[in-house]
């Protein structure tokens, strides 16, 4: 059988891939919008994130839970802090 170690990096460098060429095809007029409403997307992240630093399995599954909290709530925060600047150009 295939590491799970392994599979999980295979998983990742292709959804890395993908989520590249994805966001490049993508105009720069849609791309506040697609942001603010990737936030959903971001916070579910989020809880996957709490969900493995909590596990407690190993010490590299907390740390690595951890960091990805840390990192995918840094993106909501962000994503929602843009949000709010582009609705502010809005108003009078």
């Amino acid at each position: 059988m295939t590491d799970p170690i392994i599979v999980g990096l295979i998983i990742f460098v292709l959804a890395s891939f993908v989520g590249f060429e994805v966001i490049n095809k993508v105009p720069p007029t849609l791309h506040t919008p697609l942001m603010s409403g990737s936030n959903a997307i971001s916070g579910i992240a989020v809880i996957g994130a709490l969900l493995m630093a909590g596990s407690g399995h190993t010490t590299l599954t907390v740390v690595l839970g951890f960091i990805a909290t840390v990192l995918a709530t840094v993106n909501v925060v962000g994503g929602f802090l843009v949000t709010d600047r582009m609705l502010q150009m809005f108003k009078r």
